[in-house]
């Protein structure tokens, strides 16, 4: 079995190979970043659109679950109940490639670091929710176009967010 460290390594020195040209452009931690970052938005989409297309197939998912005897059901439109099933999965992998590819450097926590990520993440989640709603269900636009371009704000807000915050480096 692979040592996940021994993979970040892989993954580095991958990214690291194709730095060279861009070494004058940008700094080595945003150009792994956008690596990882570019990476993890890809796996994003493509899960995105296979789930929304293949698993969910465009209909309403109707939830249907009971507490002490309470009957509670509850429909969600297909493009939430996609963006719910991807999530978890682009959240774990988006925070091992940041944690231990780009910001390799903070000597927080890793619980500290990954509660952080996580509010980090929410709040990109929150901002993925409301474009949907807002460019699906108001403008009637596609839901994986919208997703796209909804994702290109997120990017900008989590760099930062994970830069200066997440992953800072301790004094």
């Amino acid at each position: 079995m692979l040592d996940m460290r021994k993979l970040a390594q892989i993954i580095t020195q991958i990214i690291d190979f194709f730095y060279t040209p861009f070494r004058n452009i940008f700094s080595e931690q945003l150009f792994r970043y956008a690596a990882c970052g570019g990476g993890n938005l890809v796996l994003d989409w493509v899960l995105y659109f296979l789930i929304y297309n293949y698993v969910i197939g465009h209909e309403l998912v109707n939830l249907q679950f009971s507490i002490f005897h309470f009957q509670f059901a509850q429909a969600i439109t297909p493009h939430i109940a996609t963006l719910c099933i991807v999530f978890p999965i682009t959240l774990l992998t988006g925070f091992w490639l940041q944690k231990y590819v780009t910001f390799t450097a903070s000597q927080l926590n890793s619980w500290r670091q990954f509660l952080r990520y996580i509010l980090i993440v929410a709040f990109n989640l929150a901002i993925n929710y409301f474009g949907l709603k807002l460019c699906v269900e108001i403008w009637g636009w596609y839901p994986t176009p919208s997703k796209m371009a909804i994702t290109l704000i997120t990017v900008v807000v989590s760099y930062l967010g994970q830069k200066y915050y997440t992953f800072r480096k301790t004094i």
